[in-house]
């Protein structure tokens, strides 16, 4: 039976643990170990955690401190490094704000790895509304960004079809261990966003494809832990995406893509207040200004 490394990286994650522990007790596959990667660790996180245990049993998990924020990245490769030192056969990246009802999911996951697929992914509807937050993905070249099919709409027979995608986040995503074995782990540089988009199109490079599986579902407490605006999501999300793009892009793609970032900003950066704007600026600077290793 395949063995199954669970990797969440906690963050100011306890309001959403007790559901989190839910999800993972309930599922009927119980061949894993849940690697709980703590970037802001705590004595109430300890008691939550104790707490969700008792009541949400799992079959193994391993509650790692860092010592500080390390990032998004770092947090999912110590689980991922751990994962693959257990002799895990598969890694389940996933976030902590999630929800899963159907108690079949890994096995599901599992069962289409067994048929040959390397990166699998659910439909993720967001968690208080019955509307799509990723239905698949694609990447666009040209913009430089990772799109969600159905991203905000109400669900419908297009979006049931079962196929490869070229895009997909990492908030749930299963993983076989031969790509990280091809393609390597997170780069670390980014710290948070943006991280997985590098990972998936570095694999996707390598020939490795995402199946969309429409019929598992999930829901998704969409940005919980830092928001979707604060001054953190601006800077690392812009400094992170000139980063991606120059990383990863050549030629006349880089340049429209650069280009087509820093104009697309200009409407951000109306909107924004003192503080972000500066945010937004020095993430834009940052980015041009990072370097990163060949080949990773």
């Amino acid at each position: 039976m395949a063995k199954i490394g669970l990797v969440t990286v906690l963050f100011r994650s306890d309001e959403v643990l007790p559901d989190f522990f839910k999800s993972i007790s309930r599922q009927t596959h119980k061949d894993y170990i849940l690697y709980l990667v703590d970037n802001s660790e705590s004595a109430a996180t300890d008691a939550i955690i104790s707490q969700c245990l008792e009541e949400y049993p799992v079959t193994a998990y391993r509650h790692i401190k860092t010592g500080g924020n390390i990032g998004v990245a770092a947090g999912n490769n110590t689980g991922i490094k751990l994962s693959i030192a257990d002799n895990c056969s598969h890694v389940l990246i996933l976030n902590n704000d999630i929800e899963i009802e159907q108690d079949f999911m890994f096995s599901k996951m599992l069962s289409l790895a067994d048929a040959g697929e390397s990166m699998i992914v659910p439909k993720i509807y967001y968690y208080d509304e019955k509307k799509i937050w990723m239905a698949g993905g694609y990447m666009d070249m040209w913009r430089g960004i990772g799109v969600h099919y159905g991203y905000n709409k109400k669900d419908e027979p297009k979006y049931n079809v079962a196929k490869h995608v070229t895009y997909s986040p990492t908030c749930f995503m299963l993983v076989k261990k031969e790509v990280f074995d091809a393609t390597g782990i997170m780069d670390e540089k980014y710290f948070a966003y943006y991280d997985d988009t590098d990972f998936v199109l570095r694999a996707a490079k390598l020939g490795y494809k995402i199946w969309y599986e429409p019929s598992l579902e999930l829901l998704h407490k969409v940005s919980s832990s830092v928001g979707t605006n604060s001054p953190f999501y601006v800077y690392y999300s812009n400094r992170n995406k000139i980063y991606f793009i120059r990383k990863n892009f050549k030629g006349l793609q880089r340049y429209f893509a650069l280009l087509y970032t820093l104009i697309s900003r200009i409407a951000f950066w109306l909107g924004f207040d003192k503080a972000r704007k500066q945010k937004l600026m020095q993430g834009l600077k940052d980015g041009f200004k990072m370097k990163w290793e060949q080949g990773r």
